[in-house]
């Protein structure tokens, strides 16, 4: 009768652990980056559910109170036309992410197929394409935002898009580089000499070995994308009163720091608290889907 050697039967049920399932073990290694995760994820939630439980909306304006600080009626104080902080700084934050996002992920979109096709078809169509996307880098990102905003209108969806269109150059790039490493991979070759089509090569297989790249990099242009609406609203350009963002009060805040400083301290903290957790997030990110980090398991 054989006996089976415990290691051994040990090693059988074993399963193998995923790329994904490692970079998953890392990032729960980062403390910081769960701490990031997680007060993004608890910014997210009072923006977006704090308006519900407040006794004043942003929008409302007493001014026989006027510019008041911090009280058990207002908790942040009012702004220069009665309006209670921390209702606006809530209806900012709104604002503020949901830029973020929606022109992260049209930035996204756009970069991750340009990258994906100039790396793919290379050549001649690779140089063109890049040669494109090195011109555009050229050009004033901030001042571009600025032109199509005074032109397009301030309207949001413009903004989301007129924001988005033009962050998409990087990961271009980025996708672009991996793509052309990728595509000397033995199992890219396969599908290749398998008479697979071209469309199924770049969705079914390279696209799915993108998604870490995009996914960490999507977290690092976040904060980006939400400096480039601060410095838009900054300068007047972006949302439309009586709508806010961080940005916009931060500039109300500056005009009038010096005789009601809590305005511009409550928004400036909001939004750089959030920035540094974002990029926090986005570097324990980044080191849990580096391959060489797998070495050190």
């Amino acid at each position: 009768m054989s006996t089976i050697n415990p290691m051994e039967q040990d090693m059988e049920n074993r399963m193998p652990e995923s790329l994904g399932m490692q970079a998953m073990r890392r990032l729960f290694r980062n403390r910081m980056a769960l701490v990031s995760l997680a007060f993004v994820v608890f910014i997210g939630a009072i923006c977006a559910i704090g308006p519900w439980f407040l006794s004043h909306d942003y929008e409302t304006q007493n001014r026989a109170l006027g510019p008041a600080g911090p009280s058990a009626m207002h908790w942040l104080g009012t702004d220069v036309l009665g309006r209670d902080q921390l209702a606006r700084i809530f209806q900012g934050g709104q604002i503020s992410l949901k830029v973020g996002l929606i022109a992260t992920a049209v930035s996204i979109f756009i970069g991750v197929f340009y990258g994906l096709a100039s790396g793919f078809w290379g050549g001649r169509m690779d140089s063109v394409m890049m040669r494109l996307v090195d011109v555009l880098y050229s050009l004033p990102f901030t001042l571009f935002v600025i032109l199509m905003t005074v032109i397009f209108g301030q309207e949001m969806g413009l903004i989301y898009l007129a924001i988005g269109a033009v962050s998409w150059l990087t990961m271009a790039r980025i996708v672009r580089n991996q793509v052309l490493a990728l595509k000397a991979q033995p199992f890219v070759e396969a599908a290749f000499c398998l008479g697979q089509s071209h469309w199924r090569i770049m969705t079914r297989h390279l696209l799915p070995n993108l998604v870490g790249t995009v996914v960490v990099y999507a977290t690092l242009t976040v904060p980006s994308v939400m400096l480039v609406e601060a410095f838009v609203s900054f300068l007047g350009l972006g949302v439309k009163a009586p709508m806010t963002s961080w940005g916009l009060l931060i500039k109300e805040g500056a005009d009038a720091m010096e005789e009601y400083p809590w305005l511009l301290i409550f928004p400036s903290l909001f939004f750089s608290t959030t920035l540094f957790a974002l990029n926090f997030l986005g570097d324990g990110l980044r080191d849990a889907f580096d391959p060489r980090a797998s070495k050190e398991i």
